[in-house]
């Protein structure tokens, strides 16, 4: 795989159009973009088929989470856009977890397309072992993030996302098949925005991460395309 196939562009913007002007800016060096709540809220689900229609998979990143029936209907109705990956929050449960899975099977056969992984969300980099205390969770992230995973993993995801902190301890435990997708990645030259378990995306593919995913180090900068090689750069050479 390329080292520019492992990194998925958070377009984390408000409009379609700021989307897309980013998108073609990357044109011919990245392939993966990822489509969060953000934007999939704002410029609806036409979104996923401009970037198709662009030449990148697309990651929808909408952490579904409800009961299994609701689960299954949008991990379907995801699916049929022709999404390659899609998220869903491993604490919905494992019966969430296989509904959703089931889902994105029944949506991608009827539209005729592959079906998109689907990947467990396990700890979100935002949280830290104190913030986790708040909502209740007394073990630390790793051991929270260890416990989802495993969950999922039997319910029938595809591998996770978790932090990079965590992506050594996910690829013992799932396998070297198990996606594993990692935000909370930061050049060295970046800073750490709201993410509290970041690392390097040297230090990410190093740990066993399978994808990377990158948003305002690249998108903020004064030349994304040149950030996104600049990070490409950083990789091969230390690390592939």
């Amino acid at each position: 795989m390329r080292s520019a196939d492992r990194i998925i562009v958070a377009l984390d913007t408000p409009t379609a159009a700021q989307a897309v002007a980013l998108a073609d800016g990357l044109a011919g060096a990245a392939r993966w973009m990822k489509v969060g709540m953000t934007l999939f809220y704002a410029a609806g689900p036409g979104i996923v088929a401009e970037l198709r229609h662009r030449g990148f998979d697309v990651f929808v990143d909408l952490k579904i989470h409800d009961i299994p029936h609701q689960a299954r209907g949008a991990a379907a109705s995801l699916a049929r856009l022709g999404c390659g990956l899609m998220t869903v929050h491993a604490s919905g449960g494992a019966a969430m977890v296989e509904a959703a899975v089931q889902g994105a099977a029944e949506g991608a056969e009827a539209a005729g397309v592959a079906r998109p992984l689907v990947v467990a969300v396990t700890v979100l980099t935002s949280l830290d072992d104190d913030a986790l205390v708040a909502t209740g969770v007394a073990d630390a992230a790793a051991t929270q993030a260890a416990r989802l995973a495993t969950l999922a993993r039997c319910a029938g995801a595809d591998g996770v996302v978790c932090s990079p902190l965590e992506a050594e301890a996910m690829r013992v435990l799932l396998g070297a098949n198990a996606a594993i997708v990692t935000p909370g990645v930061r050049p060295v030259w970046a800073g750490t925005d709201d993410q509290a378990r970041v690392a390097t995306p040297r230090d990410a593919l190093a740990a066993g991460a399978s994808h990377l995913v990158i948003g305002r180090p690249i998108t903020a900068a004064p030349d994304p395309a040149e950030a996104f090689a600049l990070i490409v750069s950083e990789i091969e050479e230390d690390v592939l």
